[in-house]
């Protein structure tokens, strides 16, 4: 069972942890942003370019008998 803790030396132990973690830097979270919003619009294309490519082979498909 957990010993119970201080709050205060939890929050001196938190913030010791965060002074530990590499934060990337400005331009690093822009480029990463721009790259995602890229990546989706790329994703986002494709599906809806092969959506509409199998809805026509599908209706090409479905009149024939027609």
């Amino acid at each position: 069972m957990a010993s119970k803790m201080n709050p205060f030396t939890f929050l001196q132990q938190v913030r010791a942890e965060t002074l530990k973690v590499t934060w990337p830097s400005q331009r690093e979270t822009v480029i990463s942003t721009l790259m995602v919003f890229a990546m989706a619009f790329f994703a986002a294309a494709f599906f809806f370019g092969a959506d509409q490519l199998f809805g026509l082979l599908i209706g090409l498909v479905l009149n024939v008998g027609k």
